[in-house]
């Protein structure tokens, strides 16, 4: 047994059972309208130049990740190849991984990497990428998707959960890249290099959200869109000086 497996064998039996993202039989810890549930996405790519950081896994990811871990349990997989897997399934997919896609290859990530396109991250070239979230197990209130409320940095459970699982990645992957995608993993990266645990070198910030909801800043962001046919929601100078600077870090990355 190796130490990163140590909660997926605790909660095994659990997965085997079938249980569901907010079953009590996965449940880390919880403090009043708060709750922590296992899901396994704690396998880390030692070999990972770019990591992708969102906020938590909801509760479809959390789903998908414990089914396609019960497979892999059924069909006699190790804890390691069944956490592996399970991380894997359905990671930024759909319409999402699309326009992460684009973002990362606008700002020249390609070239770092070796790839002719940032989407070989997820198939040919997967072992360059590591996907993680500030928040590594997933975090319901009241029984919904955590969505940046309550304040990470002034909870102290999800405090707690963000030093003990996610903080020690700036050391265990010292060479690699972390692209926050949203404000709140934004927000706490930036306090993590404060902190001393992340050099600033490693930390990508500025790149609007993938998500669909997103569609007019991402589309100014690449260059499809004009300033002069924007919503007033959406900000090009802010834009602007996110995508100047993003540009100018992965050139002196190289």
């Amino acid at each position: 047994m190796t130490a990163n497996t140590l909660l997926f064998d605790k909660y095994s039996e659990a997965i085997r059972a079938g249980a569901a993202p907010d079953d009590a039989r996965l449940q880390l810890m919880a403090r009043g309208s708060l709750t922590v549930q296992y899901a396994p996405f704690e396998d880390v790519n030692p070999k990972a130049r770019l990591v992708l950081v969102g906020i938590t896994p909801g509760r479809v990811q959390a789903a998908n990740a414990l089914a396609e871990a019960r497979r892999q349990l059924e069909m006699g997989a190790s804890a390691q190849d069944a956490m592996r897997n399970a991380k894997q399934v359905g990671s930024f997919s759909g319409p999402m991984r699309t326009n992460l896609v684009a973002l990362l290859d606008h700002i020249g990530l390609p070239k770092w990497l070796g790839v002719p396109s940032c989407g070989h991250l997820f198939d040919s070239h997967s072992d360059l990428l590591q996907t993680a979230s500030v928040l590594q197990f997933p975090v319901f209130v009241d029984g919904q998707n955590y969505n940046g409320s309550p304040e990470i940095l002034s909870s102290a459970l999800l405090l707690s959960q963000l030093l003990l699982y996610f903080a020690p990645l700036g050391k265990d992957l010292p060479e690699a890249v972390f692209v926050p995608l949203g404000p709140v993993p934004t927000k706490v990266m930036l306090w993590l290099i404060k902190e001393g645990q992340f050099r600033p070198e490693q930390v990508l910030s500025g790149l609007p959200h993938p998500s669909g909801a997103n569609a007019e800043r991402i589309a100014y962001f690449l260059g499809r869109k004009q300033a002069s046919q924007l919503s007033a929601k959406t900000n090009a100078s802010v834009l602007d000086a996110a995508r100047t600077a993003l540009l100018t870090k992965v050139t002196q990355l190289a």
